[in-house]
């Protein structure tokens, strides 16, 4: 397996097929979550690590275990994953960093139920990666939704900072920033080919 392979397929899921920005999965917490830096990159954070760890899980389950006999299981068997996953993560979360665990709020059980994390994994598998490249696109789509967190963070601090017309304010502005910020990651698509020559 090629470096080249593998470094497309990580870049490309950060900025070519962002979840959130090309595929909009995962909007739930870009939305609720992104008004503060430190919420934004601690959601960006968590996800990502729920997603390395989902891909780590559900790539041998369905390989060795749910096969082509029991592949109808898959969704359900994925989605308990992730929430077991997911309350690792809370424990963690809360044990070790309290103060992020009480600013992400609601938002941190709702991982479960974050359609990005199961897309990453179901993606995997119907793109036919291996076990490595699942791993390297898993981290890409976690980088990519980290990167998207936090650059609309940004955005949404300077969209408070600066006076908007009243019939716009509050979520019209927030969709029609993000639908900006959006469209400014199309441009990646040529450049991640022509940059490493696939």
């Amino acid at each position: 397996m090629e470096i080249k392979t593998l470094l497309y397929i990580l870049l490309t899921g950060v900025f070519v097929n962002n979840y959130v920005l090309q595929k909009f999965l995962g909007i739930c917490p870009f939305l609720g979550v992104s008004k503060k830096f430190d919420q934004a990159s601690g959601m960006g954070i968590a996800v990502t690590f729920v997603m390395l760890c989902a891909t780590a899980v559900t790539w041998p389950i369905n390989e060795y275990v749910l096969g082509t006999d029991l592949a109808y299981l898959q969704t359900i068997v994925f989605i308990l994953v992730i929430a077991a996953l997911v309350q690792f993560v809370e424990i963690v979360l809360k044990r070790f960093i309290p103060a992020l665990h009480k600013s992400l709020g609601v938002y941190l059980p709702l991982i479960t139920t974050n359609c990005a994390v199961l897309g990453v994994a179901i993606n995997n598998i119907t793109d036919g990666y291996s076990f490595l490249e699942s791993m390297f696109s898993s981290l890409g789509v976690g980088i990519g939704f980290l990167l998207a967190m936090v650059l609309f963070a940004g955005v949404r601090s300077r969209i408070e900072n600066c006076p908007s017309p009243k019939a716009i304010q509050g979520l019209p502005i927030t969709l029609i920033a993000a639908s900006i910020v959006s469209l400014a990651f199309f441009g990646f698509a040529g450049v991640i080919d022509n940059l490493l020559g696939m």
